[in-house]
């Protein structure tokens, strides 16, 4: 046996072991992973304001106090007002449920010629073993609900509390991560993260003023055509069209469809061809002026980079995929040189005759008199 043989098996055992517990570490924390790339990203957004309300004399953790609890006040008060209108649709539909059952009964019994009353029907629901089964797993999924509920408020707090630090300590954290590198390196790394910070925050501003304007205008036309909770439903349809990609639109209009709907079959026609007037208008006129200068990428690139956001990451791969592609896209422009394009000659196309004189043997050839 070769003396390297049994070092190498071992080496080789030693990488296989070292490959298997990375792996294993891996998957046991891609959730905390997946939050602190949130966070680094809620962190980019918020820092040309954070760095504005420094450079003009206050405190670093001051300036981030006041952003995120801006921003919290307003998630709280969306929540709160969606909340209030989903409550008053459940008890109006409460309240309506014995008029739809009698409808429902009368129609029942003049097509079907029968004899049904609500009282029997009631007494059959509540009797039923179907019914029974429900109640026993809905009981039983309370608590599965409500872990769900407190998993989801302990990743919110750690995302908060992660972008806070990120943000607060963010010249700090930056001077940590250029202090290993060389000079060189370290210019890189600081002009990449300025370009991400204005990427990511100017996405996320023009975005919100999106929202503003589309919030504003819904708000208008439902007031207008007199649908109930209308403030609420103008705060989602701006937040959910433009902070959900691709798909945020549908499920925007969706919603004052439905309530439309409750008041007026015809309410329900006029919200939809609303709001798809209003998303022509902002595709090709708002839209545009709004993100030229903080992401101006391709829209194909943009619809690829949600796909591929979505298949590595879910919702926040598909959150976070257009300002990771505007950063990067940013960044390699100022290192990839370009050139002129030069017009191509359309195929099939004579060549251009140029005005340069024959050569001297071909003059003679047709000269008058001249050589055979």
């Amino acid at each position: 046996m070769p003396r390297w043989l049994p070092r190498a098996m071992l080496l080789a055992l030693g990488l296989i072991t070292c490959f298997q517990l990375g792996t294993w570490a891996f998957h046991q924390l891609i959730g905390l992973l997946t939050n602190v790339l949130i966070a680094f990203f809620l962190a980019l957004a918020v820092e040309p304001t954070v760095g504005r309300m420094a450079e003009r004399g206050m405190r670093r953790g001051l300036a981030t106090f006041l952003v995120f609890f801006v921003v919290l006040a307003a998630s709280a008060g969306f929540v709160v007002m969606l909340g209030s209108m989903l409550a008053g649709q459940i008890v109006g539909i409460v309240d309506s449920f014995p008029q739809y059952l009698d409808s429902v009964i009368k129609w029942i019994n003049l097509t079907f010629h029968t004899e049904l009353s609500r009282v029997a029907v009631q007494d059959s629901l509540l009797h039923s073993d179907w019914l029974q089964k429900y109640v026993q797993n809905s009981a039983s999924g309370v608590l599965d609900i409500s872990t769900t509920v407190l998993g989801g408020l302990f990743r919110l707090l750690t995302i908060f509390l992660f972008s806070f630090y990120f943000a607060a300590d963010g010249p700090r954290l930056r001077r940590g991560l250029c202090s290993v590198l060389p000079p060189a390196r370290q210019a890189e790394v600081l002009r990449a993260w300025e370009i991400a910070a204005e990427k990511t925050g100017g996405y996320l501003y023009s975005r919100g003023l999106m929202a503003l304007i589309s919030g504003v205008a819904h708000y208008v036309m439902l007031e207008f055509l007199g649908v109930p909770y209308a403030p609420a439903l103008a705060v989602w349809v701006g937040l959910v069209s433009q902070f959900i990609p691709t798909i945020g639109t549908y499920l925007a209009g969706a919603l004052p469809m439905l309530i439309g709907f409750t008041v007026d079959p015809w309410y329900a026609l006029w919200v939809l061809a609303f709001v798809v007037v209003y998303q022509q208008f902002e595709n090709y006129m708002l839209q545009p002026k709004l993100t030229a200068r903080s992401v101006d990428i391709h829209p194909a690139v943009a619809f690829g980079s949600v796909i591929a956001g979505t298949a590595l990451l879910g919702a926040v791969g598909a959150l976070i995929a257009i300002p990771a592609v505007a950063t990067l896209q940013a960044f390699l422009g100022a290192y990839v040189k370009r050139y002129d394009v030069m017009d191509a000659p359309r195929a099939g196309a004579r060549p251009a005759r140029r005005g340069s004189p024959l050569p001297e043997r071909l003059r003679r050839l047709v000269r008058p008199g001249g050589d055979a």
